[in-house]
C-alpha cells in the first residue's frame, strides 16, 4: 500500500480525500467523460449577409417575415449540475447506535458519498456544480459555479450534513413540495442528481410524480438515485421473531412478527416502486436503483460506466 504523506491528508478532508480516490479510478476506468461539457443555447436573430452560410438561417422566421436572419448562438463552457439530497429522517436509516455519524452505513451516507464524488469529477473537467439538501423545507441552496471557493463550500456543507446525525429526530419527507421548488431556482436546462429514498406519504404521492414532470418540463436532464437498503426496506427480510418497528419520520411505533406483514408490506411497496419507475420513464429520467449494501462506490461506477457507453 502507498503511504499517504501526512501534509497531504491535513490539506484535505476526509471526504474530500475519499472522493479524489474514487474519482481516479473513475477516470482510469471510464476513460472519457459520462457527462457531456458542452452546451449551446439560442441568444438572438441578426440579420442575413448575403454570401454566408445558409445554416443557421431560421427559415420559419423568413415564412413569417419574408426576411433572412441568423441565428446567434450562445455557448456555454460549462454544464450546470445541481446535486439534491433529502436529509428526512428517514434517509438516517439503519441505524447504528454504536457508530460516530461520518461512519454511518446509512441512505444519507451513501448520498453524501455520491455527491462528493460526482462534485470531484465534475469541477475536475471545469464544469459547474451546486447543491441543495431539503427534508420538510430547503434547508440548503447553493446555485452551481466551478470555482476553486465553490468546491471548498460543497465538501464544507456536505461534510457538515454528516455531522448532523440525530437518531432521535423526526423530520417528515415533502420531496413533491421541495422538488418543485428547485425546479423553479436552478439554471434552466441543468443536470439535477437526485438521491432519495422517495418514501412520500400516500397522500402526496401525486404531488411528488407531479414534481419529477416538472423538472421535466423546465428542460432539466434529471437522473433519481433511489437510495434504499434493499434487504429490510424492499424486501422485508428480517428474522422470523418479534420486532419493534419505529417510522423514523413520524416516531409511530408497532410490535410484530414481520411475517404477520411482510406479504401486504411487499404487496404495496412493489406497486409504489412499480409506479416510480413508469412515472420516471414516462418523463425520461434516468431511474438508478442505489442499494446501500453495494457500496457508493460501486453503485456509481457501475452507472457512470453504462451512462459513458451511451454517449
Amino acid at each position: 500500500m502507498a503511504i499517504i504523506h501526512p501534509q497531504y491528508i491535513q490539506k484535505y478532508s476526509a471526504l474530500e480525500l475519499l472522493a479524489k480516490q474514487v474519482v481516479e479510478g473513475f477516470i482510469t476506468g471510464l476513460h472519457k467523460s459520462p457527462f457531456h461539457g458542452f452546451s449551446v443555447e439560442f441568444a438572438e436573430h441578426r440579420i442575413y449577409n448575403p454570401g454566408e452560410s445558409t445554416k443557421h438561417i431560421d427559415w420559419k422566421l423568413y415564412g413569417r417575415s419574408d426576411k433572412l436572419f441568423i441565428k446567434r448562438y450562445e455557448e456555454e463552457t460549462n454544464l450546470r449540475c445541481q446535486l439534491v439530497i433529502d436529509a428526512s429522517s428517514s434517509m438516517y436509516y439503519p441505524v447504528d447506535t454504536k457508530a460516530a455519524a461520518e461512519e454511518q452505513n446509512n441512505k444519507i451516507n451513501f448520498s453524501i458519498k455520491c455527491a462528493a464524488a460526482l462534485s470531484e469529477l465534475l469541477l475536475r473537467q471545469r464544469d459547474a456544480v451546486g447543491l441543495s439538501v431539503f427534508s420538510d423545507k430547503l434547508n440548503f441552496h447553493a446555485p452551481a459555479r466551478s470555482s476553486t471557493a465553490q468546491k471548498k463550500m460543497l465538501f464544507t456543507e456536505l461534510e457538515n450534513l454528516q455531522k448532523q446525525y440525530n437518531p432521535k429526530a423526526t423530520t417528515e419527507t415533502f420531496a413533491g413540495t421541495l422538488l418543485d421548488q428547485i425546479a423553479e431556482i436552478t439554471h434552466k436546462r441543468s443536470l439535477i442528481i437526485i438521491f432519495s429514498d422517495m418514501f412520500e406519504n400516500a397522500e402526496r404521492e401525486d404531488v411528488l410524480f407531479s414534481a419529477l414532470q416538472h423538472l421535466k418540463h423546465k428542460k432539466h436532464e434529471v437522473l433519481l438515485f433511489h437510495v434504499h437498503d434493499k434487504k429490510s426496506e424492499l424486501n422485508f427480510d428480517f428474522e422470523n421473531r418479534p420486532h419493534h418497528f419505529i417510522d423514523m419520520e413520524s416516531g409511530e411505533e408497532i410490535k410484530l412478527n414481520p411475517q404477520q406483514a411482510k406479504e401486504n408490506y411487499l404487496s404495496r411497496m412493489n406497486t409504489y416502486i412499480s409506479d416510480l419507475k413508469t412515472k420516471c420513464g414516462q418523463y425520461k429520467i434516468d431511474f438508478i436503483q442505489a442499494d446501500i449494501a453495494e457500496g457508493f462506490d460501486k453503485v456509481l461506477y457501475a452507472y457512470l460506466v453504462k451512462r459513458a457507453a451511451m454517449l
